[in-house]
């Protein structure tokens, strides 16, 4: 039986419409006054409130406004019994959260049509939250699959490899992998597919897929320009597809200390090669090279990087930089290159600490893209 609720100071009022309600098969409660049904709101959760709206103590505005913020009532069709009939009035009820009015004197066939009106609103309602928390519930669960399939940070006698993934949603379409091509060569590299949300996390699942199990054909993978045009070629834009992606693929040969890499639209990973002190040697690696998709047919260039000493190599999406700034700026990458030099600088880095320094950058509370950043440290 559907419960409903109450709310009225004036004990004929509650009576009259108890009685009608229960008459026409409703369960009902009643409260005299907004901090009895507040408790008694929580205890119950009626599909449906009607309240006066001139009660002490507490109006029916503000039992309103309460009722409504509490995550377990949000759907509940509140009513307000009122005889204030004017635009403002009815401005400021539904600025405070109310669904509909009840204006007295009651009539006993229009308050049984609100009241029906309402529990389909409220059923609607119920429906779209199950639905939401349904979808909130498996998009975490995609969410999760997809962290599984991003790689632990690596420690090994010529390098070691920490990384951070922070999706703007719950997915996101950025992806990076790292793995042994042989005991020599170290393939790396990070992605970022066009918009967010699952649409983008698919294509990053399906190229983590495909390079980690090196299944595309006729590829050199200790060539990241042959891997960069057959990705194109296999990820072309139709009209069924409208993805493309940025991706930054390198491989790291140990004995020789060298970088083999090529880039297709991705912002440039910044190596800083030195001991520690303030003046770092900076290099920008990054080739010219369309995102992949968005032309067929495209040979993309590769170049090479030979280490003289301990270095730290960061790859990162561009959603790393893209921050605005508390003065209505954007960071850019220009100035994201001494915060990672700062960084670099510390005797005991953690990659937390430079996302800590963007934060204190950011002016919103969540990202407006996806944020990933692998840094691999050369012995």
């Amino acid at each position: 039986m559907v419960q409903l609720l109450i709310i009225d100071d004036d004990p004929d009022i509650q009576q009259l419409l108890q009685r009608i309600l229960i008459k026409n098969g409703y369960s009902v409660s009643v409260a005299n006054n907004g901090e009895e049904a507040l408790v008694q709101a929580q205890k119950e959760h009626p599909a449906l409130i009607i309240c006066d709206w001139l009660m002490p103590k507490m109006t029916g505005l503000e039992v309103c406004q309460q009722i409504k913020n509490l995550p377990e009532l949000s759907t509940t069709f509140f009513i307000l019994l009122t005889s204030l009939s004017s635009v403002e009035d009815r401005v400021q009820g539904l600025d405070a959260g109310a669904d509909d009015f009840l204006f007295k004197p009651v009539q006993i066939s229009e308050l049984l049509a609100r009241v029906r009106a309402g529990l389909r609103l409220h059923n609607l309602s119920q429906d779209l939250k199950e639905q939401k928390q349904l979808l909130e519930a498996e998009l975490k669960e995609a969410a999760d699959y997809v962290r599984s399939l991003l790689p632990e940070p690596l420690i090994h006698p010529a390098l070691a490899i920490d990384v951070r993934f922070i999706p703007s949603q719950k997915l996101g379409g950025d992806g990076f992998d790292y793995f042994w091509l042989d005991k020599n060569n170290l393939a790396v590299y990070l992605l970022d597919v066009s918009g967010h949300g699952l649409g983008a996390a698919l294509p990053s699942i399906s190229v983590i897929n495909l390079l980690r199990s090196q299944s595309l054909n006729q590829v050199d993978y200790y060539k990241p320009s042959s891997v960069l045009k057959e990705l194109n070629q296999v990820f072309q834009i139709t009209p069924k597809n409208d993805k493309y992606f940025t991706i930054w693929y390198g491989i790291y040969h140990c004995l020789e200390k060298k970088i083999t890499y090529a880039s297709a639209g991705h912002p440039p990973a910044i190596l800083l090669e030195g001991l520690m002190q303030k003046n770092w040697v900076e290099n920008s690696l990054k080739t010219q090279g369309f995102p992949i998709g968005m032309f067929p047919n495209v040979d993309y260039k590769e170049a090479s990087y030979s280490l003289s000493s301990p270095a730290s190599l960061y790859i990162f999406s561009d959603g790393i930089y893209e921050i605005e700034k508390t003065n209505g700026i954007f960071l850019g990458l220009q100035h994201f290159i001494p915060l990672l030099k700062a960084y670099q600088c510390q005797e005991s880095r953690n990659l937390d600490v430079l996302l800590d320094s963007l934060k204190s950058e950011d002016n919103k509370t969540t990202l407006d893209d996806d944020l990933s950043i692998i840094q691999i440290d050369f012995y």
